[in-house]
């Protein structure tokens, strides 16, 4: 296993729930690509999207399906739409230590909060990356909640996401 997804199993270890990380060579970069190689719906994969509010980091985990609704994020974070803006790659993995596409939930490099949408808790599992590309793992999503640390909030809206920018972690 990467060392990247092993960090992430450790920290879930940490916390009394067992991953089982499932690798996938063609890799699953998008939520589409994931749902695919997966078998589940596209609902059902976990975008972990890093955001810019006000200067600071803040991690959000939506649905494949839906597309995160900066508006609202910027309404929770008590700030103007303007003060939001998407992470660039480099951000991200500063931030994370990870690359996008690979970015899982938690086990972060630091500290971010975290927000889940709520349209995640519809499902009986969903599954995230793994730190890697072409590595994920399924997770009820109310022990995803728990091993973020997120606060389960409406910060997308739903619907067919924008291709291209639908990255599964």
């Amino acid at each position: 296993m990467h060392p990247r997804a092993e960090k992430v199993v450790a920290v879930a270890a940490r916390e009394g729930i067992a991953l089982t990380v499932t690798e996938f060579p063609a890799g699953t970069r998008t939520a589409e690509e994931a749902a695919a190689a997966i078998g589940c719906v596209v609902g059902q994969i976990v975008k972990s999207l890093l955001f810019v509010v006000a200067g600071a980091p803040v991690m959000t985990l939506v649905s494949g399906a839906s597309r995160l609704d900066e508006e609202k994020l910027a309404r929770l974070r008590g700030v103007g739409r303007k003060r939001v803006r998407r992470a660039d790659a480099t951000r991200v993995r500063e931030t994370t230590g990870y690359a996008i596409g690979g970015v899982p939930p938690f086990a972060h490099a630091r500290p971010i909060p975290v927000l889940a949408d709520r349209d995640l808790m519809g499902h009986d599992v969903v599954w995230a990356a793994a730190g890697t590309p072409n590595t994920v793992f399924s997770i009820a999503p109310a022990e995803l909640v728990r091993l973020a640390g997120a606060e389960v909030a409406d910060i997308a809206v739903s619907g067919r996401a924008v291709p291209g920018r639908a990255a599964a972690g």
